[in-house]
């Protein structure tokens, strides 16, 4: 009698559910309870539950109840048999609008529950059923372990087979995937890659056969579903799915656009190409002319944005000018393309010309730039497109990028320094991800072009004013203790030793060019001493030999002009690095069998082969700054000794044919023969007791011959 009074009450409902949670809580039996229950979901299914009443009906009957009901297989008489489970998550879809209850383990257990519902059939009565297990999700998706639990519980692919299936709610199960691979993208498609794949190849035909505005809805959509890696390009299905986005993108493109329907379509693109480079664009005349639209329509999207001042402050439009900033510099890297080339010379050279534009929007943008702002990721994102086109281009453009070099030092020395908290955006990383490509490492994108600038007057005196050097000798120890502190690892951190070679490149045209800044600048002794110390310890691991070619050859240049500094003065660091060097230098070439010919021919090492095309012209320069090297420490000498260098190379001269011996490596090798003979009677000596004499003569080493026939 009580519950027919309480359910008839048309008075306040506060009050009804009130008395129900009374007697929820004092339920003489499982009728008693289920009765109230039916009453107090009727409440929550009406909306009419508050926070406090919510947390009321939690503290009445927690999560027992409803677990028992979830678990129950008996139905109240002329009732339908699901009528138990649609209760038990019509309380917990309430419970989940509490985040703190939401993220509670007794919620978390029950996912796997909550996918097989969504996997199950669902006839008309078991729709409302969907839906709480919908909000359920949702709001776990929303707590700090939810996306977690949910990748491993295989919700991705519950979710992904309720999209496919279309049955009731499957565009909820697409929203929820989107927020799903928003923030655990490379975990879900670990787990998961072909049910996503196949979600993809769903949206791919869709996006490629409509015809009306859900095209453009499923722009904003399919970037969440072009993963990083692994590569669409590894299998025929995402080959396919990658076919029908390029034919969907080219009719939208080459048709008359809003820009609202533009954005997102740049957006995709540049998604794309961040997963794929160009492999998606085909080659031939329309995949060229594709791809010449592409960038060309990223370049006047820069310059209408950054041009004006306020443009680029509207909601959405710093997201499409970055994406614009990846389709720039594929641009840049097809006009560098030779084998293979997407674009015709014709193409390119138009192109290079439409760039050169874009870009002086960058410059002028960035000369805008208050110093409050310098944490915003949009500014990092203008900075590294930049550095792109710096890294490539360095005829053009050459004042403006002059005049904007003190605000380029000063960003990425307050980037660096303070360590920036700032995200990047979306599209700020391109596709090479490797490494710890933090956002406050823009030295990383700068110097490339920074290579380019110090080897000419103007802009190598604007760098060293505004103190890049001392900055660069920072940055090239932390990245150096990145690297060493890494190399356990089985894949060497690419970014941060690239980062080290290109840092080597500006340090030898700032020697080569300005030496009197290496004798008086501090910086340059506090560089001398860390190479000292880290060439022994790179120079024994094979994968960094790129890098320790640089790091030998700047040390020995810069030993030529700092041979009066207490670290070179035979100290124990100063032996182990030149010993270091020489090992490099003289295990270089080898003696191997001349198909040609029976004889043997100079070769390079077999641990050689592979870097030579990266170190060749290290090593002659530094055997070069060797030879420049040994008259000023006596005890170079000595160490040539002691590494056998000098038998070695009369052994391998001796031996192979003098014609296969190109003009290059005879002058590398006489620069240093003749230095060590000067400089020592011991040296000369072994040289002469390995028919040294005979050898030079029959290569053309006058000097060599000269000093050796000296008395």
């Amino acid at each position: 009698p009580r519950f027919s009074a309480m359910a008839s009450d048309s008075g306040d409902r506060h009050a009804t559910l009130k008395r129900c949670l009374g007697v929820l809580r004092d339920a003489r039996n499982d009728s008693e309870q289920f009765a109230a229950l039916l009453l107090v979901t009727k409440a929550v299914k009406a909306g009419e539950v508050d926070a406090k009443t919510r947390r009321q009906i939690f503290d009445a009957i927690g999560f027992t109840f409803p677990t028992r009901l979830l678990t129950s297989r008996q139905p109240p008489a002329d009732c339908p048999p699901h009528t138990f489970r649609a209760l038990g998550l019509t309380l917990l879809a309430c419970f989940c609008t509490d985040p703190e209850l939401a993220g509670h383990s007794q919620i978390l257990n029950k996912i796997p529950t909550f996918n097989d519902i969504l996997l199950s059939p669902c006839d008309p009565d078991s729709t409302s059923m969907v839906d709480d297990v919908y909000q359920c999700l949702s709001a776990v998706l929303a707590t700090a372990r939810g996306p977690r639990e949910l990748v491993t519980k295989g919700t991705v692919s519950a979710l992904c087979q309720a999209y496919l299936n279309g049955g009731h709610g499957s565009d909820r199960a697409l929203t929820l995937l989107v927020g799903l691979l928003a923030v655990a993208e490379a975990k879900c498609w670990q787990r998961d890659a072909p049910q996503l794949l196949a979600v993809l190849s769903k949206l791919s035909g869709d996006f490629l056969k409509a015809e009306d505005m859900t095209k453009f809805e499923l722009c904003e959509v399919l970037p969440h579903f072009i993963p990083l890696s692994p590569p669409l390009t590894e299998n025929s299905q995402g080959s396919e799915c990658l076919c029908r986005l390029y034919k969907g993108l080219a009719d939208i493109l080459g048709s008359k656009l809003s820009q609202s329907q533009r954005d997102p379509a740049l957006k995709l693109a540049a998604s794309l190409v961040q997963a794929c480079g160009a492999e998606w664009i085909p080659a031939g005349s329309a995949g060229s002319k594709f791809l010449a639209l592409l960038v060309n329509l990223a370049c006047v999207e820069v310059r209408l944005t950054l041009e004006e001042p306020d443009a680029v402050e509207v909601e959405g439009k710093k997201e499409v000018v970055t994406a614009c900033y990846v389709l720039m510099e594929m641009g840049i890297q097809e006009c560098l393309r030779e084998e293979n080339p997407l674009l015709e010379n014709v193409q390119k050279m138009q192109l290079v010309r439409i760039m050169e534009e874009a870009f002086g929007a960058v410059i002028f943008y960035l000369r805008q730039v208050k110093q409050e702002d310098l944490q915003n990721p949009f500014i990092f994102a203008s900075v590294r497109v930049l550095g792109a086109w710096m890294a490539e281009e360095t005829s053009s453009l050459k004042q403006e990028i002059c005049e904007l070099l003190p605000f380029l030092v000063d960003y990425a020395r307050k980037l660096f320094k303070e360590g920036s908290p700032a995200v990047s955006l979306p599209q700020a990383e391109l596709v090479s991800t490797e490494g710890s490509a933090l956002p406050q490492d823009a030295l990383r994108f700068l110097l490339p072009g920074f290579c380019h600038l110090t080897a000419e007057d103007r802009p190598r005196d604007i760098l060293i004013s505004e103190g890049a050097p001392s900055l660069l000798c920072e940055y090239f120890l932390q990245q150096l203790e990145v690297l060493t502190s890494e190399s356990s690892a089985p894949a060497p951190l690419m970014s941060t030793e690239m980062s080290l070679q290109t840092t080597c490149g500006v340090f030898l045209n700032l020697v080569v060019t300005a030496p009197d800044l290496v004798r008086r600048d501090k910086t340059f002794s506090s560089l001398m001493d860390v190479l000292l110390k880290s060439l022994p310890l790179l120079l024994p691991q094979k994968h960094h030999l790129v890098l320790a070619a640089n790091v030998a050859t700047l040390g020995l240049m810069m030993a030529r002009i700092l041979s009066g500094s207490a670290a070179l003065q035979g100290t124990q660091s100063a032996k182990e690095f030149f010993g270091a060097a020489i090992r490099f230098l003289s295990q270089a070439h080898t003696a191997q069998a001349d198909p040609s010919s029976d004889g043997l021919a100079v070769a390079v090492s077999p641990a050689y082969v592979s870097a030579w095309d990266d170190i060749r012209e290290l090593w002659l320069l530094g055997m070069q700054a060797l030879a420049g090297c040994i008259p000023l420490f006596p005890w170079l000498p000595p160490a040539a000794l002691q590494a056998r260098w000098l038998e070695g190379l009369s052994q391998l001269l001796s031996r192979v044919a003098p014609a296969s011996v190109d003009f290059e490596l005879i002058t590398a090798f006489q620069a240093v023969l003749v230095e060590l003979a000067r400089a020592s009677e011991q040296c000369r000596g072994v040289i002469l007791s390995h028919h040294g004499t005979e050898w030079a003569n029959l290569y053309g080493m006058a000097a060599l011959e000269q000093c050796l026939a000296e008395q």
